[in-house]
């Protein structure tokens, strides 16, 4: 049997009801919303305007047309970061546990548009908020940064760190890759300007989707051009939200599967959450109790069902592979796409286990694969006396 933790990168399995919606919308409907009347095209038209008002309802947006789709998270990301109207000696406050998909925008931007970005290391802070605010200059433009460590689990304020740039009149932008759909986001609360985040991991939707929510009166240019199906006569790409930055044909069936996790979302996590909790506590107290591992230092109570850790100085990537070859458990290894969390926290060379759950997981796959752990444990010390 299969016992899969690795929820952090794409959820596994999908409920029915998304599967279903998809094979649905994929055998009935054919429609291309904006380029044409036909039916088939109205029901795809109904999709994106009911998915977009889900949207708009379960993140606390003002406007249902300002929700944007993308084909993962990362592009609308770079539409967020690389669509901003930037000018020289702009300054941008980010974290040190950034993912590439907002590092390496940024890193573009602060070559090319000559802005310069300020590195918060969330370790070394005692007030992570206290260190942005010192950080904030005249020149200082926008906040960019991740809501949860993709690595780590860690959980940053971003409501507070939200209400420090609203009185500073900074843009916030987050990246809720791993947040959304564990923690509750409300844009307008939260003083959010952008939010992006994919459909696959915790809401446990299809992949090759993300998603852009904007709030307020934001200059966004548009990182694509070509056909919107709208205006079509004109060469300049329409300025119309959302069509202006939706160049070509979306994935109906994707944002139809989005749909579906949406709705089937609430009702799941209501019922579910506290098998999540429970499982990560175990997890977390049963990996504390062996000599042998290293769990990575966590900065609050709060976090998201993610624990990274390490087994003496052996290659993450060699444990991986152990569990998936013996015991049929995958995990992730090595630096996850987040190298500079892996600075901050010295691991660059050996890589971090993660482990991640989601509320389907079950107690017994964490049984299992603590008894898995612990056997490997156990080889590596018999080998080193």
């Amino acid at each position: 049997m299969l016992i899969y933790l690795n929820q952090a990168a794409t959820s596994y399995p999908k409920p029915k009801v998304v599967i279903d919606e998809m094979v649905r919308v994929l055998t009935s409907i054919s429609g291309n919303p904006g380029r044409g009347e036909a039916s088939h095209i109205r029901s795809a038209s109904t999709i994106l305007q009911e998915t977009r008002e889900n949207l708009k309802e379960v993140f606390g947006m003002s406007n249902a047309r300002k929700a944007i789709f993308f084909e993962n998270a990362t592009v609308a990301l770079n539409q967020a970061i690389k669509g901003v109207k930037w000018e020289i000696d702009d300054h941008v406050i980010t974290t040190t546990f950034e993912h590439n998909s907002v590092r390496r925008p940024l890193h573009v931007i602060e070559q090319n548009e000559n802005i310069e970005v300020t590195y918060v290391n969330p370790l070394k802070e005692k007030d992570i908020v206290k260190a942005f605010q010192n950080q904030m200059t005249q020149r200082t433009k926008a906040i960019i940064m991740t809501h949860a460590c993709n690595v780590t689990g860690d959980v940053l304020p971003i409501e507070k760190i939200g209400r420090l740039a609203k009185k500073n009149n900074v843009l916030f932008i987050i990246d809720g890759a791993q947040s959304v759909g564990h923690l509750p986001i409300h844009m307008e609360e939260y003083g959010i300007n952008m939010l992006a985040f994919p459909a696959h991991k915790s809401l446990r939707g299809p992949q090759g989707l993300g998603v852009l929510l904007v709030e307020g009166d934001i200059a966004l240019q548009p990182i694509h051009h070509g056909g919107t199906g709208t205006k079509s006569e004109q060469i300049e790409q329409p300025k119309e939200w959302p069509t202006g930055y939706e160049s070509g044909t979306l994935n109906i069936p994707a944002i139809a599967g989005l749909r579906a996790a949406l709705t089937n979302h609430e009702k799941f996590y209501e019922e579910n959450v506290s098998r999540e909790t429970f499982l990560m506590e175990k997890l977390k107290d049963s990996l504390q109790e062996i000599e042998e591992i290293k769990i990575y230092d966590r900065l609050a109570n709060k976090n998201i069902p993610i624990i990274a850790f390490n087994i003496l100085d052996i290659s993450s990537h060699e444990i991986a592979t152990i569990l998936e070859t013996h015991y049929n458990i995958i995990v992730r290894a090595g630096i996850h796409c987040n190298p500079l969390c892996h600075e901050t926290y010295g691991t660059l060379d050996q890589g971090m286990i993660r482990v991640s759950v989601n509320a389907s997981n079950t107690k017994e796959e964490i049984q299992q694969f603590l008894l898995a752990i612990k056997e490997i444990v156990a080889s590596y010390s018999a080998l080193s006396e």
